[in-house]
């Protein structure tokens, strides 16, 4: 445990002019007395620790001194290698620069883990894109993601329904979901940030200029605006209601055959069971075929109440199921 915190605290010093004893034990979740000890034991060791006296005064390291990946445990080691995702790589174009990144973080550390890349990718694979489609790298991606890199100001033209649009765009992230290349960004001058899917990009010239992310409280959270996106795309897709009866089976599959936000949002409106211990619930679809297809997986454990005519088609599709098993 101890060994740990001290090679925390010598990559914290590494990466930092100096740190005060009390942003040390803050980081490293000891206290203050702790961190003296800690830094008189690392001195001890030859790293040389040394400590400002004063108010203004912290800790930091010395003549430069740089500390190679020998603390590394094996488990560390190996996420190493999990953190990059090789075929999205390849499809930025960041292929070369990952991979002498690898052979660097590989070189230094410890002989008996430098087989950590290999034993990671025997274990875990990512496969991003979806079932029963040919995934397609839109070409216009490395100059994209090149320009998310180095935060240029880029001039886009892309299909919006039959006509094509020019824009003028500040690239914030990509995002990689089921094969398909979304770009986050934001038109310039404005405020709103919005969603672009790459293939539809027709052509897209990058210049010198730069735009300024904002740092700190204001800055752009990639992985939580996407999930807030995605949240309201899934549910503006929900544009209908039917109102369905279900066994306690059917209340039990629903998150499976249905969206599952809609389904939790369902039951958590419905109210109690019935005498025959059936549930009552008002369900948002896409629409009355989607819901047909979705309701059918559930067959008896669940009876369609409205709207009539799609009660209608499962009464239909029940009398010819019972023509067929009799």
């Amino acid at each position: 445990m101890r060994a740990a915190r001290l090679i925390k605290m010598v990559l914290l010093l590494q990466s930092r002019p100096s740190m005060t004893a009390a942003e040390l034990a803050r980081e490293l979740e000891v206290s203050e007395r702790t961190i003296t000890r800690d830094a008189q034991a690392l001195s001890e060791a030859g790293v040389p620790v040394y400590a400002d006296r004063g108010r203004a005064g912290g800790y930091r390291l010395i003549g430069g001194y740089r500390t190679r990946l020998t603390g590394l445990a094996r488990g560390e080691a190996e996420a190493l290698f999990l953190s990059g995702v090789p075929g999205a790589l390849r499809e930025m174009g960041l292929e070369d620069a990952s991979s002498a990144a690898r052979l660097k973080v590989s070189a230094a550390l410890l002989p008996s883990l430098r087989d950590a890349s290999r034993t990671a990718a025997q274990r875990f694979h990512l496969d991003a894109p979806g079932w029963f489609q040919e995934p397609q790298t839109p070409d216009l991606l490395p100059a994209v993601a090149e320009a998310v890199w180095d935060d240029l100001v880029v001039r886009v033209r892309y299909r919006r329904q039959d006509t094509e649009v020019e824009r003028e765009l500040e690239p914030y992230g990509l995002v990689l979901k089921a094969g398909v290349w979304y770009l986050a960004a934001r038109v310039r001058g404005g405020d709103a940030f919005r969603v672009y899917r790459i293939d539809r990009f027709t052509s897209v010239a990058a210049g010198e200029e730069h735009f300024v992310r904002a740092e700190g409280e204001d800055a752009f959270d990639l992985p939580g605006f996407w999930e807030e996106r995605a949240a309201q795309f899934a549910r503006a897709l929900l544009r209908a209601e039917v109102v369905v009866r279900l066994t306690a089976a059917g209340v039990r599959q629903l998150p499976y055959a249905t969206d599952r936000a809609s389904a939790r949002e369902a039951m958590e409106s419905a109210g109690a069971a019935g005498p025959d211990g059936r549930v009552t619930v008002t369900l948002p679809v896409e629409s009355e075929d989607v819901a047909y297809t979705q309701l059918m997986a559930l067959g008896p454990e669940a009876e369609v109440l409205a709207p009539e005519r799609l009660r209608e088609r499962f009464a239909l599709a029940a009398r010819r199921m019972r023509g067929w098993y009799g």
